[in-house]
């Protein structure tokens, strides 16, 4: 049986470079997406985001276009993510499952609708993952808070967390458009019904939602972290004017004492 699997390679693969250099058959195109029709109930789809997506691929084939893509991948991944999922193509009626989906009358729109749904999977799962690191660094700093009561983190870091945390949320609102259906759908009923079952499928919503809710969590507690090391800065600060004081009066007092 066909099937759809997609990978999460890297952080962003530049797809206008790859659209220049691959001689595929273009079926959709735009500055975020590639779907290719390559013949033979074959098709390649690739995202800005870092994923692609294979549907009627060996997996001798399937290596080759990941070998192919690779020039292409930027901030390529340790662990490479996927998820497969099952076409039925000569299917009596429509049926949707968790593992897989009956098209009795598939076309290129249709197949690229469960492709790009997978994919969208895909990358949450690699989006969830990356909120997961950061929450479990932000316990380890409020644990210290909860231990030692205080910050064991400089101001330098407390920016690179913020900045790791914002680029994280931007690229999420950037390429997951969860809530968002192709303008394709609009127009054609059973395309609408099929993204709308495809979506609560792989509940993507829940997911979404999941992972911004973590990021939402992080983003407080570094509002927090923020305070608590803007209130140390200003208690430094405050000391050193002391000191300068005190060795100002010191000062003058050796002065009179030696006059």
């Amino acid at each position: 049986m066909p099937k759809v699997i997609s990978y999460q390679l890297s952080e962003s693969i530049d797809i206008k470079s790859f659209s220049v250099d691959f001689t595929g058959t273009i079926f959709y195109a735009d500055s975020e997406e590639l779907f290719y029709d390559m013949g033979n109930d074959q098709y390649l789809y690739v995202f800005k985001y870092g994923v692609v997506s294979l549907f009627n691929y060996s997996d001798v084939d399937a290596t080759a276009v990941i070998k192919l893509l690779t020039p292409y991948c930027k901030k390529n991944l340790p662990e490479r993510l996927s998820e497969e999922f099952d076409v039925d193509l000569n299917a009596n009626r429509f049926k949707l499952g968790f593992n897989g989906i009956a098209l009795p009358q598939a076309n290129a729109d249709m197949i690229r609708l469960v492709m790009l749904n997978v994919s969208q999977s895909v990358a949450l799962d690699h989006y969830g993952s990356q909120t997961n690191l950061l929450l479990e660094a932000t316990n380890h700093h409020t644990q210290n808070l909860e231990l030692k009561g205080k910050l064991d983190m400089s101001g330098k870091a407390l920016k690179m967390f913020i900045g790791r945390t914002l680029n994280l949320k931007n690229h999420i609102t950037e390429n997951l458009y969860i809530f968002d259906s192709p303008d394709e759908t609009w127009a054609d009923e059973n395309l609408s019904r099929l993204d709308a079952g495809l979506k609560k499928t792989f509940d993507l919503q829940v997911r979404y939602r999941t992972v911004q809710e973590g990021l939402g969590i992080v983003k407080e507690n570094l509002e927090l972290f923020k305070d608590i090391l803007q209130t140390r800065n200003s208690t430094q600060l405050e000391w050193i004017i002391i000191i300068l004081i005190l060795v100002e009066v010191i000062n003058l007092f050796v002065e009179k004492i030696w006059r």
